[in-house]
């Protein structure tokens, strides 16, 4: 007797596509509350009384005055007290209020987001661009120009990035002065921090897409596309590219979360604003609630991030929507 055929399972592509974005996006929700817990915790174990960090170090009151302080914060409270209300305040949006500041933490972190998100979409398109550029130029060739960009990827990969943005800045703006030192203002203030961000992580991309690329160049498809009388360029650029760039793209999503990391020590070079400057001027302030706003909303980015990601690897390698 023959095997019955095998059923499809109910529903479409739209229907398996819609179950993956739930099931992630609840496995991300854990990812914040997992984040923000820990960021609760690390505010309740700092040393250091927060009244006192509000009042600032030389500052003399009343108890009362404290006391006030302490009650309008809710710091009067019991620990479960607090973590109950803090966790609420994050479902309504509310990550607290900044102790130096005297603002809301979602309004410092949202004035300040934008630069960020532009800093590092830039640097990692640029990264992008030059990995694809430089790994289909030197796949599966021998010679000096493959062991030249070998060389370079390591001494950009092994190069901290303050120091990179250090030599950066002394070459293209205190040297030849063809880019701004320092500031937000125009997109020539944005070439180098981006390019400081970009260099690194271009050429880690680079390598895992050359890999990629030579393991896709062996494959029987693109022997059948060179006997088909397609040239070589063709061949990469238009059938081996595609394969290459699978993990490529989730490296990227994962290299995300250092590049936000990497934009306090560049925005701390070119004396941007952003995210970065705000997060160090809250760590030496030991502005908590400001800490913590910014990891909870690094989970965020990174939740989100990673579910692009794997949509994209759907629409590059479409076996992949069948599983």
């Amino acid at each position: 007797m023959s095997e019955p055929a095998r059923t499809r399972p109910a529903g479409g592509l739209a229907a398996r596509t819609a179950r993956v974005v739930v099931r992630r996006l609840l496995l991300g929700v854990l990812v914040v509350w997992g984040a923000a817990t820990a960021g609760f915790a690390a505010l309740q174990l700092l040393p250091g009384d927060p009244v006192r960090i509000i009042l600032g170090p030389n500052t003399e009151v009343a108890p009362e005055v404290i006391a006030q302080l302490r009650h309008s914060y809710g710091l009067d409270r019991s620990l479960p007290e607090q973590y109950l209300s803090f966790v609420g305040g994050l479902l309504r949006g509310d990550l607290g209020t900044s102790y130096q500041l005297r603002q809301p933490v979602a309004d410092v972190l949202s004035a300040e987001l934008g630069q960020t998100l532009l800093l590092a979409g830039t640097a990692l398109a640029g990264a992008f661009l030059l990995a694809v550029l430089v790994a289909t130029l030197t796949a599966g060739r021998r010679g000096p120009g493959r062991a030249l960009a070998s060389a370079v990827e390591l001494v950009l990969i092994s190069t901290p990035v303050f120091w990179l943005g250090v030599l950066l800045l002394t070459a293209f703006s205190f040297t030849w002065q063809l880019f701004p030192v320092a500031g937000n203002g125009g997109a020539d203030a944005l070439v180098l921090p981006a390019l400081t961000l970009a260099l690194p992580l271009g050429a880690l991309l680079t390598q895992v897409l050359r890999g990629g690329l030579e393991e896709a160049l062996e494959q029987p498809f693109t022997v059948t596309a060179r006997t088909r009388g397609l040239g070589e360029s063709r061949v990469r650029w238009s059938h081996a590219l595609r394969h290459g760039l699978l993990p490529t793209v989730t490296m990227a999503g994962w290299l995300l979360g250092g590049l936000l990391g990497g934009a306090v020590v560049t925005e701390s070079v070119y004396s941007r604003q952003g995210l970065g400057r705000i997060t160090l001027q809250a760590v030496n302030s030991k502005d908590m609630p400001v800490v913590v706003g910014v990891l909870v909303l690094s989970a965020v980015v990174f939740v989100l991030v990673n579910l692009a990601v794997d949509l994209l690897c759907t629409v590059i390698d479409p076996r992949l929507r069948s599983r």
